[in-house]
């Protein structure tokens, strides 16, 4: 009887184990991270009776969890990708944004203030002719301004989301090490707390999507938690924390450190692969800067190309004078590391300066100066990679070195910005209508006994080494030239009455010949063909207000390829490009970063969800396979209420008999 009772008894506790498994699991089939729990059944050892050996029953072993640490793995290691991914890609459209087409374009807007230069060549005297230029260029100007501005807004956004994700992530590794600490506590009793693994899972699965993580068990049952190639984040029920820095450089731009017993580490960006956080900083150390680089190469070189056309040319002033700066051009900016050696006075002890020299050659990159050994200094590129030996004087890609008040010390370095602040900085500082100089420094006229059909079309100082004191000069045409009859030879007497032989064709400008040894710093452009004994005078220009001449050579602006010059090995210079072809080059390196962002993200975002399928699929909570489980065990559950309804009755009849 006792046997019969013990085997119901038995059999229910089993039953309603299992029961209560099902219902947890039900409950829990929407829960994030749930893994699906069973409860182990096992035969209970037999009693052994002179008839035999008699069975009691069954034996609640344990519960377990439906979990398999591969796709767990897997699913947390996509994740991590999809939201480094998905974050970069929110970023880069941002940035887009800075970039806009049609007539919100920066490329229209130098366009428009160019145009504007043709009115006033068309009235070189007219004040709201020189106003309306005024305007656009000060509209070009606030373009760059506002660009610039919204850059450094979207760096300061890095800077505050890198925060606020450091908080979220250190939060995490406390509570991976206090559940850590929990666990441990338990292993003595020879059950797996399931609902602890669970949380840890979930919790490192939410670490992931801040910073990629790398996990190792313990023999306590413990995880230990490593981030950046092997760093310790958590280790037993100790947690390590993440801080924010200043970058080295540059104190607006964050770096990622660890700390560790009061020591802060910074991390290796290049080591943190996966997480928002490692999008974060990629996105500010790379899109960020070259936006900010190809914004900066733009204004620097419209700047100072239109500021150098100004000061070639007279304005209105009485007496006339050199044209002023129209628009303010930032000087490089060279930031020194912070562990460069400082004097008592906490300034340090050496410096880089960089000036620029040749606007047109300066590229869209930052660069890195450092000395390796005593007197050698290696010049890094950092758009390209490309390295090179420099010293105290030397011009790099537009730029002059200066090394002062010190040259550095070995070990030292510095990051030179040629351009970075010079879009944020932009701004028109002429506000005089008549600082135009509209005039050119000579003006031309042919001579009334000339037979040919030849006429003048522009005349205007192209460089600085136009020297006024070499006017008044004059041109003789001579014969046709014999090498090319439809050439033809002249003589170019200037002032001192020295005199240089050169050779007119048609479409080619006289004056500014340096392969043919005349190189004087301004341009005479014509219209017809000269006959033999025609002559053009060439003056000082004494009424400026009729003289449109400057203004002209402003009109010639829009199709120099004059952005990102470059000096070949062999010192030649590679032509760079117009105004509109760098926009557009600058807008499709960042709408290919935004498509590329785009599709990895959709590509990421796919397996991270096919990968938590796969892993859901296996620890998951299938609610129709619940369902038949739940009939199951409420049949035995009934059935071994049946037992002990039976033995009950027997017992009862037992006793009834005995009492008579």
């Amino acid at each position: 009887m006792s046997g019969l009772l013990t085997l119901g008894a038995r059999a229910m506790f089993a039953n309603q184990a299992a029961l209560q498994t099902i219902g947890q699991n039900i409950a829990n089939a929407n829960t994030v991270g749930y893994s699906r729990q069973s409860v182990v059944l096992t035969t209970s050892p037999g009693q052994y009776t002179g008839a035999g050996f008699f069975g009691r029953g069954v034996d609640v072993q344990t519960v377990t969890r439906s979990h398999n640490e591969f796709l767990t793995k897997e699913a947390a290691a996509s994740k991590s990708a999809a939201m480094a991914d998905s974050t970069r890609a929110d970023q880069l459209s941002r940035l887009e944004k800075l970039f806009p087409t049609g007539t919100d374009g920066l490329g229209y807007a130098a366009s428009q203030f160019l145009n504007s230069m043709m009115d006033v060549s068309s009235r070189p005297s007219d004040p709201s002719a020189r106003q309306v230029a005024l305007g656009r260029a000060n509209e070009l100007a606030q373009r760059f301004a506002n660009a610039g501005q919204q850059l450094s807004d979207l760096q300061s956004g890095v800077v505050s989301d890198l925060t606020a994700n450091v908080g979220i992530v250190n939060q995490l590794a406390q509570q991976i090490a206090s559940i850590n600490d929990q666990i441990a506590k338990t292993r003595g009793t020879g059950h797996t707390a399931n609902d602890l693994l669970d949380q840890r899972d979930r919790a490192i699965s939410q670490l992931g999507e801040y910073v990629a993580v790398t996990t190792l068990p313990a023999d306590d049952d413990t995880v230990g938690v490593f981030i950046g190639g092997g760093q310790r984040l958590v280790l037993g029920n100790q947690a390590s924390t993440l801080e924010i820095s200043p970058d080295s450089y540059d104190p607006q731009r964050a770096v990622l450190a660890l700390n560790e017993g009061g020591k802060s580490r910074p991390l290796d960006e290049n080591v943190l692969t996966g997480g928002s956080m490692s999008a974060l900083l990629r996105f500010q150390n790379k899109d960020l800067q070259d936006a900010k680089n190809l914004l900066g190469q733009l204004a620097a070189s419209i700047g100072t190309r239109v500021n150098d056309q100004n000061a070639l040319g007279l304005d209105l002033s009485n007496p006339p004078g050199k044209g002023a700066p129209m628009f303010n051009v930032a000087s490089p900016r060279t930031l020194p590391a912070a562990t460069n050696q400082r004097n008592p006075d906490g300034t340090y002890a050496s410096g880089v300066k960089a000036t620029i020299v040749n606007a047109s050659q300066l590229q869209a990159s930052s660069y890195k100066l450092t000395s390796s050994a005593p007197g050698v200094y290696e010049m890094t590129r950092l758009s390209d990679g490309l390295v090179r030996t420099v010293n105290d004087g030397d011009t790099i890609d537009g730029f002059q070195l200066s090394f002062t008040p010190a040259a550095p010390a070995q070990g030292e370095s510095f990051l030179i910005e040629p351009v970075g602040t010079a879009a944020v900085e932009m701004r028109r500082v002429l506000d005089d209508p008549n600082g135009i100089a509209a005039a050119s420094p000579l003006t031309a006229s042919t001579s009334v006994d000339n037979t040919g059909t030849l006429t003048i079309d522009s005349v205007y100082a192209v460089s600085a080494g136009f020297d006024p004191a070499k006017a008044p000069m004059s041109i003789e045409f001579g014969d046709p030239d014999p090498a090319n009859p439809n050439n033809v030879q002249y003589t170019l007497t200037l002032a001192d009455g020295s005199q240089l032989s050169g050779v007119w064709s048609a479409g080619q400008p006289i004056g500014n010949q340096p392969a043919a040894g005349i190189d004087l710093g301004f341009e005479l452009r014509t219209n017809g063909v000269p006959r033999k004994g025609d002559k053009i005078a060439l003056d000082p220009t004494t009424y400026t207000s009729t003289n449109n001449g400057n203004a002209k050579a402003f009109l010639n602006i829009q199709t120099q390829a004059f952005v990102g010059q470059r000096q070949l090995p062999d010192g030649s210079i590679a032509p760079g490009s117009t105004i509109s072809d760098a926009y557009a080059a600058a807008m499709s390196d960042v709408g290919a970063r935004v498509q590329s962002a785009n599709y990895l993200s959709n590509v990421s975002t796919t397996v991270a969800s096919n990968a938590e399928s796969s892993r859901a699929g296996q620890a998951g909570v299938n609610l129709d396979e619940e369902a038949s489980r739940l009939m199951q065990y409420q049949q035995s559950y009934q059935a071994a209420a049946k037992v002990l309804q039976t033995a009950q009755t027997l017992f009862d009849e037992l006793m009834r008999i005995a009492a008579r």
